[in-house]
Protein backbone atom coordinates (compact mmCIF):
# COMPACT_ATOMS: atom_id res chain seq x y z
CA UNK A 1 0.00 0.00 0.00
CA UNK A 2 1.25 3.47 -0.82
CA UNK A 3 2.37 5.52 1.88
CA UNK A 4 -0.28 8.50 1.08
CA UNK A 5 -3.33 5.80 1.18
CA UNK A 6 -2.20 4.40 4.46
CA UNK A 7 -2.02 7.39 5.98
CA UNK A 8 -5.49 8.27 5.00
CA UNK A 9 -6.54 5.19 6.47
CA UNK A 10 -4.23 6.26 10.15
CA UNK A 11 -6.31 10.04 10.18
CA UNK A 12 -9.25 7.51 9.94
CA UNK A 13 -8.01 5.67 12.98
CA UNK A 14 -7.98 5.98 16.66
CA UNK A 15 -3.81 5.33 16.32
CA UNK A 16 -1.07 2.86 15.97
CA UNK A 17 -0.12 -0.11 18.35
CA UNK A 18 1.87 -2.50 18.29
CA UNK A 19 1.23 -4.59 21.15
CA UNK A 20 -1.44 -7.22 20.24
CA UNK A 21 -2.54 -7.61 23.93
CA UNK A 22 -3.53 -3.66 24.86
CA UNK A 23 -5.00 -3.17 21.03
CA UNK A 24 -7.51 -0.43 21.38
CA UNK A 25 -10.62 -0.11 18.96
CA UNK A 26 -9.89 1.29 16.09
CA UNK A 27 -6.19 1.03 15.98
CA UNK A 28 -3.88 0.28 13.46
CA UNK A 29 -1.86 -3.18 14.74
CA UNK A 30 2.13 -3.10 13.00
CA UNK A 31 3.22 -6.34 13.50
CA UNK A 32 6.86 -5.75 14.29
CA UNK A 33 9.21 -8.74 14.72
CA UNK A 34 12.12 -9.00 17.27
CA UNK A 35 14.63 -11.18 18.47
CA UNK A 36 11.93 -13.04 20.48
CA UNK A 37 8.88 -12.61 18.58
CA UNK A 38 6.78 -12.09 15.75
CA UNK A 39 4.39 -9.56 16.16
CA UNK A 40 2.95 -11.44 13.19
CA UNK A 41 1.44 -14.36 14.75
CA UNK A 42 -0.39 -12.31 16.56
CA UNK A 43 -2.22 -10.15 13.82
CA UNK A 44 -5.52 -12.57 13.89
CA UNK A 45 -5.46 -11.60 17.46
CA UNK A 46 -5.29 -7.81 16.50
CA UNK A 47 -7.86 -7.50 14.67
CA UNK A 48 -10.31 -9.34 16.27
CA UNK A 49 -9.64 -7.06 19.87
CA UNK A 50 -10.72 -4.24 17.85
CA UNK A 51 -8.56 -3.36 15.23
CA UNK A 52 -8.95 -1.26 12.48
CA UNK A 53 -6.42 -2.97 10.91
CA UNK A 54 -3.20 -5.21 11.00
CA UNK A 55 0.27 -4.24 8.92
CA UNK A 56 2.19 -7.29 8.22
CA UNK A 57 5.03 -8.38 6.46
CA UNK A 58 4.30 -12.35 6.58
CA UNK A 59 3.24 -13.09 2.75
CA UNK A 60 1.23 -15.98 3.79
CA UNK A 61 -1.07 -13.94 5.35
CA UNK A 62 -4.34 -12.84 4.02
CA UNK A 63 -7.83 -11.20 4.93
CA UNK A 64 -9.91 -8.15 4.65
CA UNK A 65 -8.32 -5.75 6.96
CA UNK A 66 -4.48 -7.18 6.50
CA UNK A 67 -1.95 -5.25 4.66
CA UNK A 68 0.92 -6.69 3.45
CA UNK A 69 4.38 -4.57 3.06
CA UNK A 70 7.68 -5.89 2.28
CA UNK A 71 9.16 -4.11 5.97
CA UNK A 72 6.74 -3.28 8.70
CA UNK A 73 9.25 -1.48 10.92
CA UNK A 74 10.15 0.43 7.49
CA UNK A 75 6.40 1.00 6.92
CA UNK A 76 5.56 2.42 10.59
CA UNK A 77 8.43 4.39 10.33
CA UNK A 78 7.74 6.05 6.84
CA UNK A 79 3.94 6.59 7.76
CA UNK A 80 5.88 8.80 10.80
CA UNK A 81 8.01 10.82 8.76
CA UNK A 82 4.39 11.12 6.54
CA UNK A 83 2.92 12.54 9.64
CA UNK A 84 5.91 14.14 10.94
CA UNK A 85 5.67 16.63 7.68
CA UNK A 86 2.03 17.93 8.13
CA UNK A 87 3.40 18.64 11.97
CA UNK A 88 3.65 22.62 11.25
CA UNK A 89 5.46 23.03 14.98
CA UNK A 90 8.55 23.12 16.55
CA UNK A 91 10.50 20.02 16.80
CA UNK A 92 12.81 19.84 19.41
CA UNK A 93 15.30 16.88 19.11
CA UNK A 94 17.37 15.49 22.10
CA UNK A 95 20.66 13.15 22.40
CA UNK A 96 23.60 13.04 24.82
CA UNK A 97 25.25 10.59 26.57
CA UNK A 98 23.71 11.62 29.69
CA UNK A 99 20.50 13.72 31.02
CA UNK A 100 18.86 13.07 27.70
CA UNK A 101 15.34 12.22 29.55
CA UNK A 102 15.56 14.84 32.48
CA UNK A 103 16.49 17.25 30.38
CA UNK A 104 12.99 16.32 27.85
CA UNK A 105 11.01 15.90 31.22
CA UNK A 106 12.28 19.56 32.37
CA UNK A 107 12.19 20.69 28.92
CA UNK A 108 8.10 19.49 28.96
CA UNK A 109 7.36 20.79 32.43
CA UNK A 110 9.12 24.46 31.14
CA UNK A 111 6.86 24.50 27.20
CA UNK A 112 4.30 23.31 28.72
CA UNK A 113 3.45 26.89 30.56
CA UNK A 114 3.29 27.97 26.96
CA UNK A 115 1.41 25.46 25.17
CA UNK A 116 1.07 21.60 24.72
CA UNK A 117 3.92 19.80 24.20
CA UNK A 118 3.92 16.28 23.34
CA UNK A 119 7.03 14.37 24.42
CA UNK A 120 8.87 10.97 23.98
CA UNK A 121 7.15 8.60 26.12
CA UNK A 122 9.22 7.30 28.95
CA UNK A 123 12.45 6.22 27.09
CA UNK A 124 10.91 5.59 23.79
CA UNK A 125 13.89 7.06 21.90
CA UNK A 126 14.98 4.50 19.28
CA UNK A 127 14.17 3.27 16.07
CA UNK A 128 10.51 1.88 17.22
CA UNK A 129 10.05 4.33 19.90
CA UNK A 130 10.29 7.97 17.82
CA UNK A 131 8.19 6.51 14.73
CA UNK A 132 5.30 5.64 17.56
CA UNK A 133 6.20 8.98 19.25
CA UNK A 134 5.20 10.83 16.15
CA UNK A 135 2.55 8.93 15.21
CA UNK A 136 0.65 9.74 18.75
CA UNK A 137 1.37 13.56 18.18
CA UNK A 138 -2.55 15.23 18.80
CA UNK A 139 -3.27 17.99 16.33
CA UNK A 140 -3.38 20.52 18.73
CA UNK A 141 0.32 20.17 19.92
CA UNK A 142 2.29 23.37 19.47
CA UNK A 143 5.54 22.12 20.73
CA UNK A 144 6.89 18.03 20.18
CA UNK A 145 10.30 17.45 22.33
CA UNK A 146 11.59 14.23 20.76
CA UNK A 147 14.46 11.71 22.72
CA UNK A 148 16.88 10.29 20.26
CA UNK A 149 19.16 7.84 21.66
CA UNK A 150 21.54 5.51 19.77
CA UNK A 151 24.45 3.10 20.65
CA UNK A 152 25.36 2.43 16.63
CA UNK A 153 27.04 4.63 14.12
CA UNK A 154 24.24 6.33 11.74
CA UNK A 155 21.26 6.03 14.01
CA UNK A 156 20.43 9.38 14.90
CA UNK A 157 20.61 10.21 11.62
CA UNK A 158 17.95 7.48 10.12
CA UNK A 159 16.06 9.25 13.58
CA UNK A 160 16.30 12.64 12.44
CA UNK A 161 15.21 11.61 8.92
CA UNK A 162 11.54 10.12 10.32
CA UNK A 163 11.17 13.04 12.59
CA UNK A 164 13.33 16.28 10.57
CA UNK A 165 13.60 18.48 14.09
CA UNK A 166 13.75 21.94 13.67
CA UNK A 167 15.96 22.06 17.18
CA UNK A 168 18.36 20.10 18.16
CA UNK A 169 20.08 19.91 21.88
CA UNK A 170 23.18 17.21 22.62
CA UNK A 171 23.17 17.53 26.53
CA UNK A 172 27.29 15.90 26.65
CA UNK A 173 29.27 13.63 24.89
CA UNK A 174 30.82 11.08 26.93
CA UNK A 175 31.60 7.32 27.14
CA UNK A 176 28.79 4.80 26.97
CA UNK A 177 27.68 1.93 24.09
CA UNK A 178 31.64 1.98 23.38
CA UNK A 179 30.81 -1.21 22.30
CA UNK A 180 29.07 -0.40 19.85
CA UNK A 181 30.61 2.77 18.60
CA UNK A 182 34.11 1.72 18.95
CA UNK A 183 35.80 4.67 20.55
CA UNK A 184 34.88 8.18 21.86
CA UNK A 185 35.95 9.19 18.35
CA UNK A 186 33.23 7.62 17.03
CA UNK A 187 30.60 8.57 20.16
CA UNK A 188 31.56 11.81 19.08
CA UNK A 189 30.51 11.79 15.20
CA UNK A 190 27.09 9.77 16.21
CA UNK A 191 25.86 11.88 18.62
CA UNK A 192 27.14 15.32 16.18
CA UNK A 193 24.62 13.44 13.53
CA UNK A 194 21.82 15.50 14.96
CA UNK A 195 23.88 18.75 14.73
CA UNK A 196 24.05 17.21 10.45
CA UNK A 197 20.52 16.77 10.48
CA UNK A 198 19.97 20.72 11.25
CA UNK A 199 22.21 22.19 8.94
CA UNK A 200 21.10 19.90 5.99
CA UNK A 201 17.11 21.39 7.38
CA UNK A 202 17.70 24.66 8.06
CA UNK A 203 17.42 24.14 12.13
CA UNK A 204 18.92 25.63 14.96
CA UNK A 205 21.26 24.06 17.75
CA UNK A 206 21.08 25.03 21.24
CA UNK A 207 24.38 23.85 23.17
CA UNK A 208 25.68 24.09 26.17
CA UNK A 209 28.28 26.61 25.43
CA UNK A 210 30.27 26.09 28.37
CA UNK A 211 31.54 22.58 26.81
CA UNK A 212 34.09 22.60 24.13
CA UNK A 213 33.49 19.85 22.59
CA UNK A 214 30.09 21.18 21.74
CA UNK A 215 30.97 24.50 20.96
CA UNK A 216 33.40 22.92 18.44
CA UNK A 217 30.85 20.88 16.95
CA UNK A 218 28.40 24.00 16.52
CA UNK A 219 30.95 26.61 15.60
CA UNK A 220 30.11 25.53 11.93
CA UNK A 221 26.39 25.54 12.13
CA UNK A 222 24.99 28.37 10.71
CA UNK A 223 21.98 28.84 13.01
CA UNK A 224 23.48 28.19 16.53
CA UNK A 225 22.21 29.48 20.25
CA UNK A 226 23.90 28.85 23.18
CA UNK A 227 22.88 28.49 26.44
CA UNK A 228 23.85 31.55 27.60
CA UNK A 229 21.90 34.05 25.38
CA UNK A 230 18.87 32.15 24.13
CA UNK A 231 16.45 34.88 22.36
CA UNK A 232 18.25 38.07 22.76
CA UNK A 233 18.34 37.20 27.29
CA UNK A 234 21.22 36.61 28.91
CA UNK A 235 21.39 33.30 30.80
CA UNK A 236 23.98 31.77 33.49
CA UNK A 237 23.27 28.96 36.42
CA UNK A 238 25.34 27.55 38.97
CA UNK A 239 24.88 25.25 42.02
CA UNK A 240 23.79 27.11 44.85
CA UNK A 241 26.09 24.92 47.30
CA UNK A 242 27.49 21.55 46.32
CA UNK A 243 26.53 19.51 49.85
CA UNK A 244 22.86 19.81 49.40
CA UNK A 245 20.78 16.61 48.88
CA UNK A 246 18.74 18.53 46.25
CA UNK A 247 19.89 20.59 43.72
CA UNK A 248 19.31 24.57 44.55
CA UNK A 249 20.08 26.86 41.53
CA UNK A 250 21.33 30.32 41.12
CA UNK A 251 20.53 31.74 37.95
CA UNK A 252 21.13 35.26 36.65
CA UNK A 253 18.81 35.74 33.82
CA UNK A 254 19.13 39.31 32.14
CA UNK A 255 20.82 40.79 35.04
CA UNK A 256 18.62 39.43 37.68
CA UNK A 257 19.32 37.49 40.49
CA UNK A 258 17.17 33.76 41.09
CA UNK A 259 17.19 30.83 43.68
CA UNK A 260 15.38 27.91 43.61
CA UNK A 261 15.34 24.51 44.64
CA UNK A 262 14.66 21.52 42.33
CA UNK A 263 13.35 17.91 43.25
CA UNK A 264 16.72 16.87 41.56
CA UNK A 265 19.76 15.22 43.15
CA UNK A 266 23.33 16.02 42.14
CA UNK A 267 24.65 19.64 41.19
CA UNK A 268 25.80 17.76 37.65
CA UNK A 269 21.93 18.31 36.84
CA UNK A 270 22.72 21.65 36.26
CA UNK A 271 23.37 21.38 32.86
CA UNK A 272 19.83 19.90 32.21
CA UNK A 273 18.17 22.47 34.17
CA UNK A 274 20.01 25.11 31.78
CA UNK A 275 18.99 23.50 28.76
CA UNK A 276 15.23 23.81 29.83
CA UNK A 277 15.56 27.36 30.98
CA UNK A 278 17.68 28.40 28.00
CA UNK A 279 15.03 26.81 25.69
CA UNK A 280 12.29 28.72 27.45
CA UNK A 281 13.61 31.64 27.01
CA UNK A 282 13.88 31.13 23.46
CA UNK A 283 10.50 30.32 23.15
CA UNK A 284 9.08 33.25 25.09
CA UNK A 285 8.33 31.77 28.69
CA UNK A 286 7.89 34.25 31.09
CA UNK A 287 10.66 34.04 33.17
CA UNK A 288 8.34 33.31 37.11
CA UNK A 289 7.08 30.76 34.77
CA UNK A 290 10.12 28.78 33.95
CA UNK A 291 11.24 29.13 37.36
CA UNK A 292 8.22 27.44 38.43
CA UNK A 293 7.83 24.73 35.79
CA UNK A 294 11.64 23.46 37.03
CA UNK A 295 11.48 23.96 40.92
CA UNK A 296 7.71 21.86 40.49
CA UNK A 297 9.33 19.09 38.74
CA UNK A 298 9.39 15.55 40.28
CA UNK A 299 11.74 13.39 38.99
CA UNK A 300 11.07 10.08 38.15
CA UNK A 301 12.04 6.35 37.15
CA UNK A 302 14.94 5.87 39.24
CA UNK A 303 16.58 9.20 37.91
CA UNK A 304 17.92 11.51 40.31
CA UNK A 305 15.16 10.64 42.55
CA UNK A 306 15.31 10.90 46.49
CA UNK A 307 13.12 8.85 48.42
CA UNK A 308 12.53 8.37 52.23
CA UNK A 309 12.14 4.91 52.92
CA UNK A 310 11.49 5.31 57.10
CA UNK A 311 14.79 3.64 57.59
CA UNK A 312 16.94 5.02 55.03
CA UNK A 313 17.44 8.36 52.13
CA UNK A 314 17.69 6.54 49.21
CA UNK A 315 19.17 8.69 45.90
CA UNK A 316 17.25 6.34 43.17
CA UNK A 317 19.76 6.55 40.20
CA UNK A 318 19.84 3.41 38.89
CA UNK A 319 18.14 4.06 35.20
CA UNK A 320 21.75 3.87 33.20
CA UNK A 321 25.28 4.50 34.14
CA UNK A 322 28.22 5.19 32.01
CA UNK A 323 31.84 6.15 33.48
CA UNK A 324 30.74 10.28 33.08
CA UNK A 325 27.72 9.31 35.15
CA UNK A 326 29.44 7.74 37.71
CA UNK A 327 31.98 10.21 38.70
CA UNK A 328 29.60 12.75 38.74
CA UNK A 329 26.62 10.68 40.41
CA UNK A 330 29.63 9.69 43.39
CA UNK A 331 31.08 13.49 43.62
CA UNK A 332 27.75 14.91 44.29
CA UNK A 333 27.36 12.03 46.87
CA UNK A 334 30.42 11.98 48.64
CA UNK A 335 29.75 16.18 49.23
CA UNK A 336 27.01 15.38 51.03
CA UNK A 337 27.48 16.28 55.13
CA UNK A 338 25.85 12.54 56.24
CA UNK A 339 27.44 10.70 59.18
CA UNK A 340 26.95 7.28 57.33
CA UNK A 341 26.99 6.91 53.32
CA UNK A 342 26.37 3.73 51.74
CA UNK A 343 26.96 3.31 48.15
CA UNK A 344 24.96 0.40 46.04
CA UNK A 345 26.61 0.51 42.40
CA UNK A 346 25.96 -1.85 39.46
CA UNK A 347 28.25 -2.93 36.76
CA UNK A 348 28.38 -0.17 33.53
CA UNK A 349 27.83 -2.07 30.85
CA UNK A 350 28.60 -1.91 26.75
CA UNK A 351 31.39 0.01 27.33
CA UNK A 352 33.69 -2.81 25.80
CA UNK A 353 37.38 -2.16 25.79
CA UNK A 354 36.77 1.04 27.82
CA UNK A 355 34.87 -1.46 30.50
CA UNK A 356 37.95 -2.45 32.74
CA UNK A 357 39.22 1.02 32.76
CA UNK A 358 36.07 2.57 33.97
CA UNK A 359 35.37 0.14 36.53
CA UNK A 360 38.69 0.65 37.70
CA UNK A 361 38.29 4.59 37.69
CA UNK A 362 35.30 4.28 39.83
CA UNK A 363 37.50 2.01 42.75
CA UNK A 364 39.67 5.05 42.63
CA UNK A 365 36.76 7.29 43.39
CA UNK A 366 35.65 5.55 46.41
CA UNK A 367 39.11 4.95 47.87
CA UNK A 368 39.84 8.15 47.71
CA UNK A 369 36.63 9.52 49.55
CA UNK A 370 36.92 7.10 52.29
CA UNK A 371 34.66 6.82 55.02
CA UNK A 372 31.80 4.89 52.75
CA UNK A 373 30.15 1.75 53.00
CA UNK A 374 30.15 -0.18 49.16
CA UNK A 375 28.40 -2.99 47.99
CA UNK A 376 29.23 -3.63 44.31
CA UNK A 377 27.45 -5.52 42.02
CA UNK A 378 28.49 -7.52 38.89
CA UNK A 379 31.75 -9.20 37.43
CA UNK A 380 33.27 -5.76 36.27
CA UNK A 381 33.13 -4.52 39.82
CA UNK A 382 34.34 -7.72 41.22
CA UNK A 383 37.47 -8.09 39.23
CA UNK A 384 38.16 -4.62 39.51
CA UNK A 385 37.66 -3.99 43.48
CA UNK A 386 40.43 -6.90 44.04
CA UNK A 387 42.24 -4.95 46.86
CA UNK A 388 38.96 -2.74 47.65
CA UNK A 389 37.60 -3.39 50.64
CA UNK A 390 33.88 -3.92 49.65
CA UNK A 391 30.61 -6.48 49.77
CA UNK A 392 31.00 -7.88 46.17
CA UNK A 393 27.66 -9.44 44.62
CA UNK A 394 27.37 -11.55 41.38
CA UNK A 395 23.67 -10.31 40.60
CA UNK A 396 21.33 -8.08 42.06
CA UNK A 397 19.58 -10.98 43.57
CA UNK A 398 22.26 -11.50 45.52
CA UNK A 399 22.67 -8.43 47.27
CA UNK A 400 19.25 -8.96 47.90
CA UNK A 401 19.52 -11.59 49.77
CA UNK A 402 22.34 -9.86 52.29
CA UNK A 403 20.88 -6.68 52.06
CA UNK A 404 17.20 -8.82 53.49
CA UNK A 405 19.88 -10.22 56.43
CA UNK A 406 21.77 -7.01 56.73
CA UNK A 407 18.81 -4.66 57.27
CA UNK A 408 20.52 -1.43 56.95
CA UNK A 409 18.62 1.40 58.63
CA UNK A 410 19.85 5.34 59.15
CA UNK A 411 21.96 5.67 56.05
CA UNK A 412 21.93 7.85 53.02
CA UNK A 413 22.11 5.71 50.01
CA UNK A 414 23.30 6.22 46.36
CA UNK A 415 21.91 3.39 44.42
CA UNK A 416 23.08 3.70 40.30
CA UNK A 417 23.94 1.03 37.88
CA UNK A 418 23.71 0.45 33.86
CA UNK A 419 19.55 -0.77 33.39
CA UNK A 420 20.13 -4.43 32.41
CA UNK A 421 21.80 -5.26 36.33
CA UNK A 422 17.81 -5.11 37.92
CA UNK A 423 19.07 -2.64 40.63
CA UNK A 424 15.39 -2.01 41.36
CA UNK A 425 15.56 -5.35 43.17
CA UNK A 426 17.28 -4.20 46.08
CA UNK A 427 14.68 -1.05 46.74
CA UNK A 428 12.45 -2.85 48.14
CA UNK A 429 15.18 -3.96 51.11
CA UNK A 430 16.38 -0.68 52.06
Amino acid sequence: MEIERLYGLFRNSAGVTTDSRAVNKGEIFFALKGPTHDGNRHATAALEAGALAAIVDDHSLCGERIIVVDDVLETMSALAACHRKRLHIPVIAITGTNGKTTTKELLTAVLSRQGRVHSTPGNFNNHIGVPLTLLSAPDDAAFLVVEMGANHMGEITALCGTSIPTHGIITNIGTAHIEGFGSFENVRKAKSELYQSLRENNGTAIYNDENPILCELASGMIKAVPYSAPGGHTLSTSPAGDDLMLLKVRAVIDGHEHYFETGLFGSYNIDNVKAAMAIGLLFGVPVPEIIDAVSSYKPSNNRSQVTETGRNTVIRDAYNANPSSMEKAIASFAALKTEKKMVILGDMLELGSESAHGHAAVIRQLRNIGDIKAVLIGPCFREAATDFKAMLFGSSDAAAEWLRTESPEGYTILVKGSRGMMLEKVFPLL
